[in-house]
């Protein structure tokens, strides 16, 4: 089996081009062993000219001399972030930066060098700018050439009262494009209505969606309106709608095409202007062929298609999306974690993310419990990610304390902290959990 640091080093070499920050390493000499493209770029230093150098004749700053943040980090001193400094570009030019700087281990936990990494705060407000005009639409950040194409057409398709149709795996944010459709259309202002086709039961899904007047059956004490109705003068979005029974797919038909809904039990039929937007994580045009969806209501909401890549067809999307979740979970949770480590990252980049952006997001929060320091690192994924790009990754340099702790808050989090539902996942009854619980001081170290 190839070493952890193979794997991470596949990752690494994915990542590190790519980023906005300039990156650099150095050995314990203080000469420059990788520079990254940012890092030409902020300093105006081609990487050929940098590698091998002495860190201070090609990265100058106002305390190189005095205060060296890498040569702190290499003595021993707490890992230094957000150090604001001016620097001094090859041009001659004086920009403010904010610098980061951390040692460097080999896989033994040795001392090899340091990394240090930093932004030009001159260009920061024009680049967040320039992101959220070109890589975002609502809540939804790509820099995918296909998610970008959606971005670009869905200001027209939103303007339009047609029907639409979102194809995608499970967990690429297709409730999110669908919002994104109502948010951009002229019933913006009336309701959203999202309806879980696939977790109604059969029995029920008629009338939530076309709702039912007083006496229309025994328990019918009084009129309760659809999801259609309560969607008048806005959007419904019907998701998974293959998981609708054939039996009611006449009438879904039906309403879209003359507009109006029939309540059980009402004696005259309803009109309905709500927009419909419908979503699936299925091929329907698979379900047609295989006669388990009608054709003519294929037709009739197929007018508009978008079909979301999976989270492994835009990787690239991985980095902003993961700085994306940790602004909003840092205000959600007033926290203040910075990002994530380059093996961290790295380890992200090498998974395949079958749950897709969800399961991203999931990741995230979970390691905003775990995590006490200013960087998420590999300990705080969780370990299926690990798992599966490398079993020795998971476990590397941990204690059997330390792996069952971790086990124990991963699970705990799963399951919104009910310790019976935690204990009988981790196969272990109530009081034992409790009693581990408090020898590891969970509860202290990871509140909510």
């Amino acid at each position: 089996m190839a070493e952890p640091i193979d794997f991470i080093k596949q990752g690494c070499n994915i990542v590190f081009d790519s980023i906005a920050e300039g990156v650099f390493t150095v050995d314990l000499e203080r000469r420059i062993t990788s520079f990254n493209r940012a890092a030409e770029k902020i300093t105006g230093t081609p990487r050929e000219e940098a590698i091998g150098k002495h860190c201070l004749k090609i990265f100058s700053t106002n305390i190189c001399e005095t205060d060296c943040v890498i040569l702190k980090a290499l003595k021993g001193i707490k890992p230094l972030f957000n150090v604001p400094v001016y620097m001094i570009r090859q041009d001659g030019k004086r920009i403010p930066i904010t610098v980061n700087a951390t040692i460097l281990k080999d896989p033994k936990g040795r001392m090899i060098g340091a990394v240090e990494t930093f932004r030009d705060l001159a260009s920061t407000s024009m680049m967040h700018k320039s992101f959220h005009e070109d890589h975002s639409f609502e809540n939804m950040v790509s820099k995918n050439r296909k998610m970008l194409e959606i971005f670009s057409t869905l200001p027209l398709i939103a303007e339009s009262d047609c029907t639409v149709l979102i194809e995608g795996a499970t967990g690429t944010g297709k409730e999110l494009l669908a919002k994104a459709v109502h948010n951009n259309s002229c019933k913006k202002n009336g309701p959203f209505v999202p309806v879980n086709c696939g977790a109604l039961p059969d029995t029920l899904i008629e009338s939530e969606l076309f709702g039912y007047r007083a006496g229309a059956f025994t328990d019918a004490k009084t009129d309760k309106p659809g999801r259609f109705e309560r969607a008048q003068n806005g959007t419904i979005f019907l998701d998974e709608i293959s998981d609708i029974p054939q039996s009611l797919q006449t009438r879904l038909l039906r309403v879209l095409e003359d507009k109006i809904i029939e309540p059980l039990g009402a004696v005259k039929p309803v009109k309905t202007n709500a927009r419909v937007v419908v979503a699936s994580n299925v091929n329907l045009d698979r379900m047609v062929e295989e006669k388990r969806f009608r054709k003519d209501l294929y037709f009739r909401v197929n007018v508009m298609k978008l079909t979301l890549p999976s989270l492994a067809e835009r990787k690239e999307d991985i980095p902003l999306l993961v700085d994306h979740f940790i602004r909003r979970f840092n205000n959600l949770k007033k926290k203040e974690i910075l990002g994530v480590t380059q093996e961290t990252m790295a380890a992200m980049m090498l998974y395949d993310w079958p749950g897709n952006v969800r399961e991203l997001e999931n990741a995230i929060e979970c390691a905003f419990v775990l995590c006490k320091e200013e960087l998420i690192g590999l300990q705080h994924l969780p370990e299926k990610i690990l798992l599966e790009i490398n079993p020795e990754i998971a476990n590397r340099g941990r204690s059997l304390k330390e792996i069952e702790e971790n086990a124990i808050v991963q699970a705990l989090h799963r399951n919104n902290w009910k310790k019976m539902i935690t204990a009988r996942e981790l196969g272990i009854n109530k009081n034992t959990l409790r009693r581990k619980m408090l020898a590891y001081g969970i509860e202290k170290k990871y509140q909510r």
